[in-house]
């Protein structure tokens, strides 16, 4: 008679910046997933619908936990992490005992006073679980796995697609590892080895045949080796601010420790020889519009990346709308994360003529507001369904939502900041991008999903922000030199492997 095994799943699932944006409280949760018990079991899509998918075919009882997951910002509040995990440890001692833990996670959260949310999560759940129940947790590609991660986790184990489609394989391939080695048919060792490369996501696509395509590529091909059970690549995700920040490769292998440890440093010294083609040339806004308005055809997509709502930034910028407006003749969609002016327009009205300042007042750090006068136009709640990704089917909630004509120019005013998958945004207040000359995007890869088909020309912006695409000039203060791409040579360097 074969055996029910017992887990437990559940997690806090966003990304963080530590260079700005807007602290992540309860509240972002309950606009995206802040889901309990029984709720989680009826997930059919992303991380946590293909777990489950997988598991309701193995001799398996789910317990169900936790799930948190939200559009990344700042750092989570001390509260806010505190209640969460408080409610998870107690759900799970409550669950106990249990024979496995899966953790859908990102690998790129920190919280006041927590760098490594991650880290501090799966340790505080080793703590209880004892040193014998495995423990696998999922990943974004852009995570930065620590010692913490690795020493207290079995196994790890990342998306493998940049744009993320494969957030529900990869909750497959997770839980498929953690009941097979609940079952007895592999033992999990594994490794991570990194590099001291610290570099944006705009030429770090997995779909094209770029470097880290090509490294990618690379990776996953040792999965067809016989002690090979998983790879993943890591492009670390720049804006956090922690030691030992790194890119690289982790390999998990059955029972052969330092086979991993060698295959994971191989893919790390690969990561560092490919260190010149991950970091891009860039474009001021002016510059780039004087391009584009010499550009046949449209629409020209210019990139301000440095305000990636996507990568923790509070979407607030304005430095492409200013530099556009100098131009009365270019037509553009420009997104901008304004409450005060989301609210203005809504109690002004649509069709009417308003004055508003507008832009770097969530996070002024980074510009200062325009006063500007334009028409509103249509008038929304802010709701719309993601099309594919991360949150495909989730309800996003951009909050009081307006559209702002100035001359050519619609600017899309949202009091939330959400994260970009295609153009949903747009259309869900009859925008249509593919009719202007400019659009500004503010995600440095999923733009391509919506744009690519229909751009003229792709345009790389160096804008102020907590996104850039490039770190040269961030003031990181916990991360100590050397790192690329300030130290382009680093004499005599070997991989940090973590085991």
């Amino acid at each position: 008679m074969s055996r029910t095994y017992r887990i437990a799943l559940g997690a806090i699932l966003t990304e963080c910046n530590e260079l700005g944006g807007m602290p992540i409280d309860l509240s972002w949760f309950e606009r995206y997933e802040l889901l309990r018990g029984d709720q989680i079991l009826a997930l059919d899509h992303g991380v946590v619908g293909g777990m489950l998918e997988v598991l309701r075919q193995r001799p398996v009882q789910v317990q169900p936990l936790l799930f948190a997951s939200t559009c990344p910002g700042g750092p989570l509040t001390a509260d806010c992490y505190q209640m969460l995990k408080n409610e998870l440890l107690q759900r799970l001692d409550e669950a106990m005992p249990v024979d496995g833990v899966l953790l859908p996670l990102h690998g790129a959260a920190a919280a006041e006073g927590v760098g490594d949310l991650e880290g501090d999560l799966i340790q505080a759940i080793r703590a209880r679980v004892g040193d014998t129940v495995p423990i696998v947790a999922t990943l974004d590609l852009h995570s930065h796995v620590t010692a913490t991660m690795v020493q207290h986790a079995d196994a790890l184990l990342a998306w493998e697609t940049y744009p993320h489609r494969d957030s529900f394989s990869t909750g497959q391939r997770g839980a498929r590892l953690l009941a097979d080695t609940l079952e007895g048919h592999c033992r999990p060792t594994m490794a991570m080895a990194k590099v001291p490369v610290i570099t944006g996501g705009f030429l770090g696509s997995t779909e094209d045949q770029g470097a880290f395509a090509r490294m990618m590529q690379q990776t996953k091909a040792l999965e067809q080796r016989a002690e090979v059970l998983s790879t993943s690549l890591f492009l670390v995700h720049p804006y956090l601010d922690q030691p030992e920040m790194g890119s690289g490769g982790l390999v998990i292998t059955n029972d052969a420790p330092a086979l991993a440890a060698t295959l994971a440093s191989d893919l790390a010294m690969e990561y560092w020889n490919n260190r010149f083609a991950l970091e891009p040339e860039m474009m001021t806004p002016a510059a780039a519009i004087t391009a584009g308005l010499q550009t046949q055809g449209g629409p020209v997509v210019l990139l301000e990346t440095a305000d990636c709502c996507g990568g923790g930034a509070a979407g607030d910028s304005i430095a492409s709308l200013a530099a556009l407006l100098k131009h009365p003749q270019a037509s553009a969609v420009v997104p901008v994360v304004d409450a005060e002016a989301a609210a203005a327009c809504h109690k002004s009205g649509s069709g009417t003529t308003l004055r508003l300042k507008l832009g770097h007042q969530h996070d002024p750090r980074w510009g200062s507001p325009l006063e500007l006068e334009g028409q509103v136009g249509r008038l929304g709640d802010g709701r719309f369904v993601y099309q594919g990704g991360i949150w495909d089917g989730v309800e996003g909630n951009m909050g009081p939502t307006a559209v702002l004509h100035i001359g050519a120019v619609q600017v899309l005013i949202t009091t939330f900041a959400t994260y970009d998958w295609a153009d949903e945004q747009f259309r869900a207040m009859d925008i249509d991008p593919s009719a202007v000359q400019f659009i500004v995007a503010k995600n440095p890869m999923n733009y391509s999903l919506a744009y690519g088909p229909i751009a003229k020309r792709i345009i790389l912006l160096d804008t102020p922000g907590p996104t850039p695409a490039s770190v040269k000039h961030v003031p990181f203060k916990k991360l100590k030199r050397p790192y690329f791409p300030l130290d382009t040579e680093i004499p005599q360097l070997k991989p940090t492997v973590l085991t």
